[in-house]
Protein backbone atom coordinates (compact mmCIF):
# COMPACT_ATOMS: atom_id res chain seq x y z
CA UNK A 1 0.00 0.00 0.00
CA UNK A 2 1.70 3.55 -0.99
CA UNK A 3 1.64 6.44 1.47
CA UNK A 4 -0.62 9.22 0.43
CA UNK A 5 2.67 11.53 1.37
CA UNK A 6 3.47 9.78 -2.05
CA UNK A 7 1.42 10.61 -4.55
CA UNK A 8 0.20 13.96 -4.41
CA UNK A 9 0.80 16.42 -7.14
CA UNK A 10 3.87 17.44 -8.43
CA UNK A 11 5.06 20.71 -6.59
CA UNK A 12 2.42 20.20 -3.85
CA UNK A 13 4.92 18.97 -1.45
CA UNK A 14 5.39 23.34 -1.03
CA UNK A 15 5.56 25.58 -3.89
CA UNK A 16 5.79 29.10 -3.40
CA UNK A 17 6.10 32.70 -5.26
CA UNK A 18 8.80 34.21 -3.35
CA UNK A 19 9.28 37.83 -2.67
CA UNK A 20 10.80 38.16 -6.50
CA UNK A 21 8.25 36.53 -8.45
CA UNK A 22 10.35 33.72 -8.88
CA UNK A 23 9.44 29.93 -8.53
CA UNK A 24 10.56 28.24 -5.23
CA UNK A 25 9.77 24.86 -4.42
CA UNK A 26 10.59 22.11 -2.00
CA UNK A 27 11.32 18.57 -3.55
CA UNK A 28 10.43 15.76 -1.40
CA UNK A 29 13.53 13.19 -1.41
CA UNK A 30 12.15 9.79 -0.36
CA UNK A 31 15.21 7.65 1.03
CA UNK A 32 14.79 3.87 1.51
CA UNK A 33 17.08 3.47 5.04
CA UNK A 34 17.41 5.01 8.13
CA UNK A 35 19.23 7.45 8.93
CA UNK A 36 22.91 6.95 9.76
CA UNK A 37 23.11 5.02 6.95
CA UNK A 38 24.94 5.42 2.92
CA UNK A 39 21.69 6.18 1.96
CA UNK A 40 21.36 8.97 4.09
CA UNK A 41 24.73 10.44 4.23
CA UNK A 42 24.43 10.85 0.35
CA UNK A 43 20.60 12.56 0.73
CA UNK A 44 22.24 15.13 3.17
CA UNK A 45 25.52 15.97 0.75
CA UNK A 46 23.01 15.93 -1.77
CA UNK A 47 20.77 18.44 -0.32
CA UNK A 48 23.46 20.81 1.11
CA UNK A 49 25.14 20.99 -2.21
CA UNK A 50 21.73 21.44 -4.38
CA UNK A 51 20.74 24.34 -2.35
CA UNK A 52 23.85 26.03 -2.11
CA UNK A 53 24.16 25.77 -6.13
CA UNK A 54 20.53 27.53 -6.45
CA UNK A 55 21.01 30.01 -3.68
CA UNK A 56 18.12 28.71 -1.08
CA UNK A 57 15.44 29.21 -3.70
CA UNK A 58 14.61 25.66 -4.10
CA UNK A 59 14.75 23.33 -0.65
CA UNK A 60 15.30 19.50 -0.43
CA UNK A 61 12.95 17.47 2.58
CA UNK A 62 14.65 14.69 3.08
CA UNK A 63 11.95 11.30 4.20
CA UNK A 64 14.15 8.57 5.51
CA UNK A 65 13.25 5.06 6.86
CA UNK A 66 11.20 3.78 3.85
CA UNK A 67 8.15 6.87 4.60
CA UNK A 68 7.15 7.39 1.12
CA UNK A 69 6.41 4.42 0.56
CA UNK A 70 8.46 1.05 -0.37
CA UNK A 71 11.51 1.73 -2.64
CA UNK A 72 9.83 -0.09 -5.66
CA UNK A 73 6.88 2.23 -4.94
CA UNK A 74 8.97 5.63 -4.88
CA UNK A 75 10.21 4.51 -8.59
CA UNK A 76 6.43 4.44 -9.89
CA UNK A 77 5.69 7.48 -8.03
CA UNK A 78 8.52 9.54 -9.74
CA UNK A 79 7.90 8.12 -12.83
CA UNK A 80 4.03 9.37 -12.42
CA UNK A 81 5.54 12.60 -11.68
CA UNK A 82 4.43 12.35 -8.11
CA UNK A 83 7.38 12.28 -6.65
CA UNK A 84 10.53 14.11 -6.83
CA UNK A 85 13.29 12.43 -5.78
CA UNK A 86 14.20 9.05 -4.53
CA UNK A 87 17.22 7.13 -3.40
CA UNK A 88 16.75 3.21 -3.35
CA UNK A 89 18.67 0.09 -3.53
CA UNK A 90 19.44 -0.73 -7.30
CA UNK A 91 18.35 -4.06 -7.11
CA UNK A 92 15.10 -2.11 -6.57
CA UNK A 93 15.49 0.03 -9.93
CA UNK A 94 16.40 -3.46 -11.72
CA UNK A 95 12.67 -4.49 -12.72
CA UNK A 96 12.12 -1.09 -14.66
CA UNK A 97 15.20 -1.26 -16.03
CA UNK A 98 16.23 -4.66 -16.45
CA UNK A 99 19.86 -3.90 -18.25
CA UNK A 100 21.06 -2.09 -14.79
CA UNK A 101 20.89 -5.65 -13.63
CA UNK A 102 24.63 -5.75 -15.17
CA UNK A 103 25.80 -4.57 -12.02
CA UNK A 104 23.88 -6.78 -9.70
CA UNK A 105 25.28 -10.37 -11.41
CA UNK A 106 27.48 -12.20 -8.75
CA UNK A 107 30.59 -11.37 -8.50
CA UNK A 108 30.98 -8.83 -11.36
CA UNK A 109 32.26 -5.93 -9.42
CA UNK A 110 35.06 -6.46 -7.29
CA UNK A 111 36.41 -3.83 -5.15
CA UNK A 112 35.02 -0.27 -4.27
CA UNK A 113 37.13 1.04 -7.48
CA UNK A 114 35.75 -1.33 -9.94
CA UNK A 115 32.33 0.19 -8.42
CA UNK A 116 32.96 3.54 -9.01
CA UNK A 117 35.02 3.07 -12.39
CA UNK A 118 31.53 1.66 -13.38
CA UNK A 119 29.00 4.28 -12.66
CA UNK A 120 30.85 6.88 -13.18
CA UNK A 121 32.01 6.07 -16.67
CA UNK A 122 30.35 4.90 -19.97
CA UNK A 123 28.82 2.50 -18.87
CA UNK A 124 26.89 4.44 -15.83
CA UNK A 125 26.13 6.65 -18.76
CA UNK A 126 24.39 4.39 -20.74
CA UNK A 127 22.43 2.64 -18.05
CA UNK A 128 21.39 6.11 -16.90
CA UNK A 129 19.66 6.75 -20.59
CA UNK A 130 18.14 2.94 -20.29
CA UNK A 131 16.53 4.62 -16.75
CA UNK A 132 15.33 7.35 -18.35
CA UNK A 133 14.09 5.41 -21.45
CA UNK A 134 12.55 2.68 -19.58
CA UNK A 135 11.25 3.89 -16.03
CA UNK A 136 11.01 7.82 -16.54
CA UNK A 137 13.31 8.72 -13.94
CA UNK A 138 16.95 9.62 -14.38
CA UNK A 139 19.94 8.55 -11.97
CA UNK A 140 21.87 11.90 -10.84
CA UNK A 141 24.38 10.05 -8.10
CA UNK A 142 25.13 6.98 -6.27
CA UNK A 143 25.93 5.99 -2.94
CA UNK A 144 28.62 3.12 -2.57
CA UNK A 145 27.31 0.60 0.63
CA UNK A 146 29.86 -1.65 0.09
CA UNK A 147 29.67 -5.47 -0.29
CA UNK A 148 26.28 -6.99 0.51
CA UNK A 149 27.66 -9.59 3.91
CA UNK A 150 25.78 -12.40 4.82
CA UNK A 151 24.54 -12.34 8.55
CA UNK A 152 22.33 -14.95 10.54
CA UNK A 153 20.85 -16.07 13.87
CA UNK A 154 22.02 -19.81 13.90
CA UNK A 155 25.69 -20.45 13.16
CA UNK A 156 28.86 -19.65 11.78
CA UNK A 157 29.26 -19.69 7.87
CA UNK A 158 31.97 -20.31 5.86
CA UNK A 159 30.98 -22.69 2.89
CA UNK A 160 28.03 -23.51 0.81
CA UNK A 161 27.12 -26.50 3.55
CA UNK A 162 27.12 -24.04 6.30
CA UNK A 163 24.65 -22.63 4.65
CA UNK A 164 21.90 -25.23 3.65
CA UNK A 165 19.05 -25.39 5.81
CA UNK A 166 19.06 -21.40 6.52
CA UNK A 167 16.22 -19.35 5.24
CA UNK A 168 17.71 -16.29 4.10
CA UNK A 169 15.69 -13.04 3.23
CA UNK A 170 16.65 -11.61 -0.46
CA UNK A 171 15.17 -8.35 -2.02
CA UNK A 172 12.46 -9.39 -4.40
CA UNK A 173 15.07 -9.43 -7.17
CA UNK A 174 16.01 -12.38 -10.02
CA UNK A 175 19.31 -12.06 -9.93
CA UNK A 176 19.44 -12.03 -6.40
CA UNK A 177 17.11 -14.87 -5.93
CA UNK A 178 18.54 -16.87 -8.77
CA UNK A 179 22.68 -16.37 -6.77
CA UNK A 180 20.95 -18.18 -3.41
CA UNK A 181 19.41 -20.97 -5.75
CA UNK A 182 22.81 -21.50 -7.62
CA UNK A 183 23.93 -22.27 -4.23
CA UNK A 184 21.34 -24.61 -3.09
CA UNK A 185 18.95 -22.21 -1.05
CA UNK A 186 14.99 -21.27 -1.76
CA UNK A 187 15.68 -17.95 -0.09
CA UNK A 188 12.58 -15.47 0.67
CA UNK A 189 12.03 -12.63 -1.35
CA UNK A 190 10.82 -9.89 0.99
CA UNK A 191 10.37 -6.25 1.03
CA UNK A 192 13.33 -4.54 3.08
CA UNK A 193 10.32 -3.03 5.22
CA UNK A 194 9.61 -6.35 6.55
CA UNK A 195 13.28 -7.50 7.11
CA UNK A 196 13.88 -6.54 10.28
CA UNK A 197 10.75 -7.62 12.12
CA UNK A 198 11.15 -11.12 10.39
CA UNK A 199 14.45 -11.38 11.71
CA UNK A 200 13.59 -10.46 14.90
CA UNK A 201 10.52 -13.21 14.71
CA UNK A 202 12.81 -15.53 13.73
CA UNK A 203 10.35 -15.83 10.18
CA UNK A 204 14.08 -16.18 8.98
CA UNK A 205 17.12 -16.72 10.07
CA UNK A 206 19.58 -14.05 8.13
CA UNK A 207 19.83 -11.62 5.42
CA UNK A 208 22.42 -10.11 3.42
CA UNK A 209 23.57 -5.91 3.73
CA UNK A 210 26.61 -3.89 3.47
CA UNK A 211 27.89 -3.31 7.04
CA UNK A 212 26.98 0.24 7.07
CA UNK A 213 23.97 -1.22 6.31
CA UNK A 214 24.21 -3.60 9.22
CA UNK A 215 24.68 -1.07 11.64
CA UNK A 216 22.42 1.76 10.52
CA UNK A 217 19.39 -0.71 10.74
CA UNK A 218 20.54 -2.29 14.29
CA UNK A 219 20.24 -5.81 13.06
CA UNK A 220 23.76 -6.73 15.64
CA UNK A 221 20.31 -7.03 17.74
CA UNK A 222 18.77 -9.45 15.74
CA UNK A 223 21.71 -11.22 14.28
CA UNK A 224 25.44 -12.88 15.63
CA UNK A 225 26.84 -14.09 12.64
CA UNK A 226 28.48 -12.39 9.51
CA UNK A 227 30.31 -13.75 6.75
CA UNK A 228 32.05 -11.88 4.17
CA UNK A 229 30.39 -13.40 0.75
CA UNK A 230 31.22 -10.45 -1.93
CA UNK A 231 28.65 -12.00 -4.59
CA UNK A 232 27.30 -7.77 -4.82
CA UNK A 233 28.88 -4.76 -4.00
CA UNK A 234 25.55 -2.91 -3.02
CA UNK A 235 24.89 0.20 -5.06
CA UNK A 236 22.10 2.83 -4.43
CA UNK A 237 21.25 5.29 -6.76
CA UNK A 238 19.69 8.63 -6.24
CA UNK A 239 17.14 9.14 -9.62
CA UNK A 240 14.82 12.07 -10.07
CA UNK A 241 11.33 12.12 -11.63
CA UNK A 242 12.36 12.74 -15.55
CA UNK A 243 9.28 14.69 -15.65
CA UNK A 244 10.62 17.22 -12.57
CA UNK A 245 13.93 17.54 -14.47
CA UNK A 246 12.87 18.38 -17.62
CA UNK A 247 10.38 20.95 -16.15
CA UNK A 248 13.45 22.74 -14.67
CA UNK A 249 15.55 25.84 -16.38
CA UNK A 250 18.75 24.93 -17.11
CA UNK A 251 20.63 26.00 -14.05
CA UNK A 252 18.37 24.32 -11.86
CA UNK A 253 19.23 21.28 -13.94
CA UNK A 254 22.84 21.75 -13.85
CA UNK A 255 22.50 22.30 -10.18
CA UNK A 256 21.00 18.84 -10.12
CA UNK A 257 23.67 17.30 -11.83
CA UNK A 258 26.93 18.31 -9.87
CA UNK A 259 25.29 18.03 -6.80
CA UNK A 260 24.42 14.62 -7.36
CA UNK A 261 28.32 14.25 -8.71
CA UNK A 262 29.87 16.02 -5.07
CA UNK A 263 27.49 13.58 -3.26
CA UNK A 264 28.31 10.71 -5.29
CA UNK A 265 32.29 11.26 -4.55
CA UNK A 266 31.55 12.04 -1.10
CA UNK A 267 29.98 9.00 -1.21
CA UNK A 268 32.92 6.94 -2.24
CA UNK A 269 35.14 8.47 0.32
CA UNK A 270 32.52 7.89 3.34
CA UNK A 271 32.76 4.23 2.91
CA UNK A 272 36.62 4.16 2.33
CA UNK A 273 36.51 5.50 5.73
CA UNK A 274 33.81 4.18 7.86
CA UNK A 275 33.37 0.51 6.77
CA UNK A 276 36.50 -0.79 8.58
CA UNK A 277 35.40 1.15 11.38
CA UNK A 278 32.19 0.01 11.82
CA UNK A 279 33.36 -3.53 11.20
CA UNK A 280 34.90 -3.31 14.64
CA UNK A 281 31.76 -1.42 16.30
CA UNK A 282 29.75 -4.85 15.39
CA UNK A 283 32.24 -6.94 16.34
CA UNK A 284 32.18 -4.95 19.89
CA UNK A 285 28.44 -5.06 19.95
CA UNK A 286 29.20 -9.42 20.45
CA UNK A 287 29.01 -10.23 15.87
CA UNK A 288 31.19 -12.97 15.30
CA UNK A 289 32.77 -12.09 11.44
CA UNK A 290 34.30 -15.06 9.63
CA UNK A 291 35.45 -15.25 6.08
CA UNK A 292 34.48 -18.19 3.59
CA UNK A 293 36.69 -20.67 3.26
CA UNK A 294 39.13 -21.87 -0.39
CA UNK A 295 38.57 -17.40 -1.16
CA UNK A 296 34.90 -17.68 -1.81
CA UNK A 297 35.67 -20.40 -4.80
CA UNK A 298 32.83 -22.37 -4.44
CA UNK A 299 30.53 -19.84 -4.04
CA UNK A 300 31.89 -17.94 -6.87
CA UNK A 301 31.82 -20.64 -9.47
CA UNK A 302 28.38 -22.23 -8.84
CA UNK A 303 26.96 -18.13 -9.39
CA UNK A 304 28.62 -17.23 -12.40
CA UNK A 305 28.84 -20.16 -14.10
CA UNK A 306 24.71 -20.45 -13.32
CA UNK A 307 23.67 -17.23 -12.84
CA UNK A 308 25.44 -14.93 -15.94
CA UNK A 309 24.23 -17.31 -18.81
CA UNK A 310 20.17 -16.92 -17.36
CA UNK A 311 20.44 -13.11 -17.26
CA UNK A 312 21.94 -12.22 -20.35
CA UNK A 313 19.21 -11.44 -22.31
CA UNK A 314 17.62 -9.49 -19.64
CA UNK A 315 20.56 -7.34 -19.11
CA UNK A 316 20.52 -6.39 -22.68
CA UNK A 317 22.48 -8.91 -24.42
CA UNK A 318 25.95 -11.44 -23.49
CA UNK A 319 27.90 -8.47 -24.85
CA UNK A 320 26.84 -5.44 -22.46
CA UNK A 321 28.73 -8.12 -19.57
CA UNK A 322 31.34 -8.40 -22.16
CA UNK A 323 31.55 -4.64 -22.27
CA UNK A 324 31.83 -4.68 -18.43
CA UNK A 325 33.89 -6.90 -18.28
CA UNK A 326 36.39 -5.39 -20.45
CA UNK A 327 36.32 -1.88 -19.12
CA UNK A 328 37.48 -3.51 -15.82
CA UNK A 329 40.04 -5.05 -17.54
CA UNK A 330 38.78 -9.09 -17.68
CA UNK A 331 37.64 -10.84 -20.42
Amino acid sequence: MKFKTAIVPLFASAALFGATGAWAATFKVAVGDAQGGTQWELATTFKKSFEQKVGGKHKLDLFPNGQLGSEEDTVSNAAMGTLDFSILAINNITPFSPTVGVLTLPYVIQSAEEAKKLTTGDVGKELTENTVRDAKVRIVGWAYSGFRVLTNSKKPVKTLADLQGLKIRVPKNEIMIASYQSWGLNPTPMAWSETFTALQQRVVDGQDNPYITISAMKFNEVQKYITNIRYVFSLEPLVVSEALFKKQPADVQKAILDAGAEATEHSYKFLLATEDKIKKELTAKGMQISDPADGEKEFIAKATQTVWPKFHASIGGKDKLDKVLKTLGRQ
